[in-house]
């Protein structure tokens, strides 16, 4: 077996919350080694972000909470006070020999530290740097603040997600998780991969990289913001119905509800079989997709009567047999008691200071030639903060309780 694609990779962590921290930890998973610098005492924002955190095995109130530990597995936490000359002067030596150098502050915030883009360049030209931040690093709103849902409402998402206009809860509606976030970490990713390429395949030079949550939810919106670009008109909301075939959406069953998707024409002659209407496939109204696209409110009323008759288990049994894309409602729990997801060991198993069998999601590539395997806990604040300054910079144990004594670290 190879070594992991990024074996070698030096990453000085600066990010904090979610969208910088997960995309540390995609690269630090690919097998990049990840210094995360952390306040004293503190910590990341995101430890603070409330519960459940896990439980100590004394008892004592900590900082290890889920929002923490979704986003940081495979690093080493060093606290450095980078509000201090001496703690700047820690960032600036161990970024003297990595690759890539990731913050999110807001813009302009590292450049009084001296660990801005410049600074840290003059030091190692060879440098990625890469700043997440809502709004980039130019433009009227670069100096605000950005979180996901801000993000989510400015960007469009929210104007056309929710209930369709006229049923009861209409009106925009947020997106569960922090999708922009987990998007915004996977651009930076690929843009941190991409320097490195440009970097050491293509003789090239270090550079900067400007990701924000602004520029990542408008790019996400795809095919729904070209009809726009294309005709001027923004989508309605269309609920839980599908974006290209038709019919799909949530339909209520006997005992619960089913999600489909009728994605082409022979599928919904199937559909139709399946749900003992068969001459539904000749109507004129929705022989083809585009039909059942302008005649959308009356399939899908039509359908919704039809499923009322058996369970969601007998359904989804039939339509599988038929060939027709369809699936449960799964809340978390039976997502992973699902087989499918067992088989591809979607939750892995590390080992924390404080629970020795801590469940995490494993990182969703697979690669045949470099599995990663390798997953380790998200660290305790600090954990590493000896480690690191003892064996890459040198300092004695004196120097570091020295440092540790004037709050530095």
């Amino acid at each position: 077996m190879s070594a992991l694609p990024l074996s070698g990779i030096k990453i000085l962590d600066l990010t904090r919350v979610l969208a910088g921290p997960l995309s540390a930890q995609m690269l630090g998973d690919l097998g990049a080694e990840v210094i995360k610098i952390e306040r004293p005492g503190t910590g990341d924002d995101a430890r603070a972000f409330g519960p459940p955190y896990l439980a100590d095995p004394e008892g004592k109130a900590n900082n290890n909470n889920s929002f923490y530990l979704c986003a940081n597995r495979n690093k080493k936490s060093v606290t450095v006070n980078i509000a201090k000359p001496e703690g700047q002067a820690i960032v600036r030596e161990l970024a003297k020999d990595a690759d890539v150098f990731m913050e999110n502050y807001k813009v302009g915030d590292l450049k009084r530290y001296g660990l801005d883009y410049e600074t840290i360049k003059a030091i190692n030209p060879r440098i990625i740097y890469c700043s997440v931040t809502g709004f980039g690093q130019t433009g009227p709103y670069a100096p605000r603040a950005g979180y996901d849902a801000i993000l989510q409402a400015m960007g469009g998402l929210m104007s056309v997600t929710g209930h369709i206009d006229g049923e009861p809860g209409e009106g925009p509606m947020k997106v569960g998780p922090s999708i922009v976030d987990y998007m915004t970490g996977m651009n930076a990713s690929i843009g941190i991969l991409s320097a490195l390429y440009h970097r050491d395949a293509n003789g090239g030079q270090g550079q900067h990289i400007d990701v924000c949550l602004f520029d990542t939810v408008i790019a996400s919106l795809s095919h729904w913001l070209q009809i726009y670009l294309v005709n001027g008109k923004t989508p309605p909301r269309r609920g839980t119905w599908g974006n290209g075939g038709m019919p799909a959406g949530v339909f209520r069953c006997a005992d619960g509800e089913l999600m489909l998707v009728v994605g082409n024409d022979g599928q919904f002659q199937r559909t139709c079989a399946v749900l003992g209407e068969p001459e539904l496939a000749n109507d004129p109204r929705f022989v083809k997709n585009n039909d059942r696209v302008v005649h959308g409110k009356e399939i899908m009323a039509i359908f919704a009567g039809l499923f009322l008759k058996q369970k969601v288990a007998y359904w989804l049994e039939k339509l599988e047999e038929a060939g027709v894309p369809s699936g449960p409602i799964n809340n978390f729990e039976q997502v992973f008691s699902d087989p499918h997801v067992q088989s591809r060991g979607m939750r892995v198993k590390v080992n924390h200071p404080f629970e020795s069998d801590l469940s995490l999601v494993r990182n969703a590539l697979t690669l045949s030639e470099t599995p990663i395997k390798d997953y380790r806990a998200p660290p305790l604040l600090g954990e590493h903060t000896q480690e690191v300054l003892g064996g890459k910079l040198g300092y004695d144990a004196g120097k570091i309780e020295q440092l540790r004594q004037q709050g530095i670290i």
